[in-house]
């Protein structure tokens, strides 16, 4: 690896220096410089007539903007007097599977994207023209809009609103899935305010819900539509939440990059007259958990144990408990008997109940605090999924002492049960 001590500059020159005198294996971060651009190649590799370069992303495809950052190093190298054979984005195989501990072979694969990259290159020395020409300039005067959001969010954002006036307390982009659309559409007409779009004008019945709720205050409930949604949902009735992980490399034999790997569950079991009884389970020690995982699922909810199994959004439970039935196949009938018992809450919330302050989304923690605030997660060390896999990363660490393993367990295990909890509330609410 070509290290950026003491400075770039340094880098530069050896790199120079590793080409120029035969260097014959991959150069990691090799530096070039031209005409005030300077670029560091994830990948250099030598050929018999020029140079690879592999641009690493971890994701699992070529996106349209990685092309971009791939034809500046082209014309960074090629223009620094070095010659390009194949210019390739190196990604994750989303289909590799890991068959052995510590074998990667496959993980990546490789898209050569030179030749698609021709215009792109004999337009740099023009991009980077017109951007010495901005830097030298005065503060050019440009709108904000979908640009500063994509493909990632721009870290200036606050500095180029900081004069807007304040938007619209409801503004039309609440509008569930295709708001943002709606929303440049009706300020063409002046429109900004959900509040403000005249009655028939949204065609959508969805739309159309949170129109009306938003503008009235009132709470949109269909009680006698949610009861007959879940009238054939038997009993006893199961609530189950996973938590899982999904990391690019596998680190289990049989894994798949970016597959979510549960490491717990929170589960409440609901009799007929209204008995709960709550288990979990929970593995932070850094191993596989999958095997634990499959085998307390089937101890407690296969067979006669539970009727139904409620979740929230259930295809991601059903996924997981497929991928389990996958790896375990001595538990596969078990697992998959699971399975087909899973019923999904989030179709029922969706269909018969709306208040103006989920702001145009039904995830359970835009649903709960209209129907429980006390059971909001603001309280909670674990407030929602992202948090409780950087919790799981740092307790199953082996740097982590016992104490702070011990704290995450406790904040994971409150969190999950929230979940569950949360779910069983809000169906007796849509029901009562």
């Amino acid at each position: 690896m070509v290290e950026a001590e003491p400075d770039l500059a340094a880098a530069v020159a050896r790199t120079r220096e590793l080409i120029d005198g035969g260097w014959s294996e991959p150069i990691f971060e090799a530096t070039f410089e031209h005409d005030g651009v300077l670029v560091r190649v994830d990948v250099l590799s030598p050929g018999s007539d020029g140079w690879a370069i592999a641009e690493v992303k971890s994701s699992a495809g070529v996106k349209d903007y990685h092309l971009g950052d791939l034809a500046t190093q082209v014309w960074v190298v090629t223009q620094a007097g070095t010659p390009v054979s194949s210019a390739c984005i190196r990604h994750i195989d989303s289909h590799f599977r890991l068959e052995r501990e510590g074998e990667y072979e496959g993980l990546f694969r490789d898209a050569d994207c030179l030749a698609a990259l021709g215009d792109r290159i004999a337009d740099r020395s023009r991009i980077v023209a017109e951007a010495r020409a901005v830097l030298a300039g005065d503060e050019p005067d440009v709108g904000t809009g979908e640009h500063c959001s994509r493909p990632f969010v721009c870290e200036f954002s606050s500095y180029c609103t900081r004069n807007d006036p304040p938007g619209p307390e409801w503004p039309i982009s609440l509008l569930p899935r295709t708001g943002r659309a709606a929303a440049a559409e009706w300020a063409q007409e002046g429109l900004y305010d959900l509040r403000d779009l005249p009655s028939g004008a949204l065609t959508n019945a969805v739309h159309e819900r949170v129109r009306q709720a938003t503008v009235t205050g009132e709470v949109y409930h269909d009680r006698q539509g949610a009861i007959e949604a879940t009238r054939g949902w038997a009993w006893p009735r199961a609530y189950l939440d996973f938590e899982t992980i999904g990391p690019a490399v596998p680190r289990w034999i049989g894994a798949r990059p970016f597959q979510q790997i549960p490491f717990q569950f929170s589960c409440h079991i609901e009799s007929e007259a209204g008995e709960l009884a709550h288990s979990g389970f929970l593995s932070i020690d850094g191993g596989d958990p999958r095997r634990a995982c499959a085998e307390a699922l089937v101890a407690l909810l296969s067979g006669e144990r539970c009727g139904s199994i409620i979740a929230y959004n259930a295809s991601f439970e059903k996924r997981c408990v497929r991928d389990l039935a996958e790896v375990f196949p001595d538990l596969a009938e078990a697992l998959l008997e699971i399975e087909a018992k899973i019923v999904d809450l989030l179709p029922v919330t969706r269909n018969f109940y709306y208040h103006r302050d989920q702001r145009g989304s039904w995830s359970i923690k835009a649903v709960l605090p209209t129907v429980a605030p006390e059971l909001a997660y603001g309280d909670l060390e674990v407030k929602d999924g992202g948090a409780a896999q950087q919790a799981w990363f740092e307790a199953a660490g082996p740097e982590t002492s016992e104490a702070r393993r011990e704290q995450w367990r406790a904040g994971l295990e409150a969190y999950c049960e929230r979940d569950t909890q949360a779910m069983i509330v809000l169906l007796t609410r849509l029901t009562a």
